[in-house]
């Protein structure tokens, strides 16, 4: 049997079929035409720093396995932060920039990101594909590899290879609602103290006293003019909180409707004469639901969390949805009933003496994480007895 790895330098290089084939679940950001978009919208590409380097490995011409992997000339967009990393390079006169990067672009999602096909498991494929890796960074003298926010299909057992070669660990934290077969809205917030309970309360009458119109829109309900605002909305949002425009690019959200319409949907505010305040999106698959952008064009009291929060509650309850991931950051977060979980990446440092050094920054990292997990887990707003 022969088995050969190709490398993908644009993700249409490969049929939709064959890599959605590889990927057996709904998971919506590796899906060949949502990275297909990416690329065609000039959202990732040579000139925004995230080129293409996909890993096809195929056995007798089938393919059998499937990773991202783009080539990297900054960190921007990949939400598990390496600055400093690259400083320390800099500082001793070496080359942090260009690195492999194996992670869906601007999304902090976390989600498969090896494909299987039918029988092949990740031991089988796994010493390949990071040989592949290793042979890319020394012939294009790359510092690293880094793999953002994989699920369990890379459990620690399947790791053993990787981590013998160097594959260091890292962990971080994000808060995710968990659904616990909630019926109605009433029903999540039941399970909060009495304080805490009145203050959701308090929001959600508040953003109603305002007279907003607020509606979630799901596939061809979400009209181009509604796009067209969320596009001003999410640029407005990046321009205050970073004063940059955003990753996205306008064709991005004038196509991802037409794209991927039967997996979003978009919680929505307009006031009493029908003009447009505020939208947030929000992906969403079989078991997950993924808040990921918001805008909104004046400030309303508690309106960011209706609509990123209360809203995609709404919306995972009444759908069945195990969870809602909301995002990066956020400890405001904890109070209205999201759980701070752990989350991982791996990376590979090719320099020696510079990845013992990360190795034992990890170690430590890894405890204060741990115990602010157990910190932040006391202040979540259930009654005792729940948590």
């Amino acid at each position: 049997m022969t088995i050969e790895t190709r490398i993908l330098q644009s993700i249409d290089d490969c049929a939709s079929t064959q890599w959605d084939g590889l990927f057996a679940d709904d998971y919506p950001f590796l899906q060949h035409r949502f990275l297909s978009l990416l690329e065609s919208s000039g959202s990732v590409c040579a000139k925004t720093g995230w080129e293409p380097r996909h890993l096809l490995l195929e056995q007798d011409g089938k393919p059998i396995a499937a990773l991202p992997l783009y080539l990297k000339n900054h960190s921007w967009g990949e939400y598990v932060f390496d600055w400093s990393w690259a400083d320390a390079y800099q500082h001793n006169g070496f080359d942090y920039y260009p690195k492999l990067l194996s992670a869906v672009p601007f999304t902090p999602a976390t989600g498969p990101r090896l494909g299987l096909a039918s029988g092949i498991e990740p031991s089988n494929v796994l010493p390949s594909l990071f040989n592949t890796i290793q042979e890319m960074a020394e012939h294009n003298n790359l510092s690293s590899w880094h793999l953002l926010f994989p699920n369990q299909l890379f459990p620690d057992q399947q790791l053993t290879t990787l981590k013998g070669a160097g594959v260091m660990q890292r962990t971080g934290v994000q808060y995710h609602w968990i659904n616990a077969d909630y019926t109605t809205f009433s029903d999540f917030t039941d399970t909060f103290s009495s304080r805490k309970r009145k203050n959701l309360n308090r929001e959600r009458r508040s953003v109603a006293q305002q007279q907003l119109n607020i509606q979630r829109l799901t596939g061809e309900n979400i009209t181009p003019d509604w796009w067209e605002f969320f596009y001003l909305m999410y640029q407005r949002t990046y321009l205050k909180r970073n004063g940059t425009g955003g990753y996205l690019t306008e064709a991005f959200f004038q196509q991802l409707g037409q794209v991927m319409g039967d997996q979003l949907m978009m919680a929505v505010a307009q006031d009493e004469d029908g003009h447009k305040i505020a939208a947030a999106l929000f992906f969403y698959d079989s078991k997950t639901l993924y808040g990921r952008y918001w805008g909104c064009i004046r400030e309303c009291d508690s309106l960011h969390f209706e609509l990123c929060y209360y809203q995609g509650i709404e919306f995972a309850i009444e759908h069945g949805l195990s969870r809602f991931d909301a995002g990066a950051q956020g400890e405001h977060k904890i109070k209205r009933g999201f759980e701070p979980v752990e989350t991982r990446s791996f990376h590979w440092i090719k320099h020696p003496e510079f990845s013992a050094a990360i190795r034992r920054f990890l170690t430590h990292e890894r405890q204060h994480i741990g115990r602010y997990i157990t910190e932040a887990t006391q202040q979540l707003p259930y009654k005792s007895d729940k948590q």
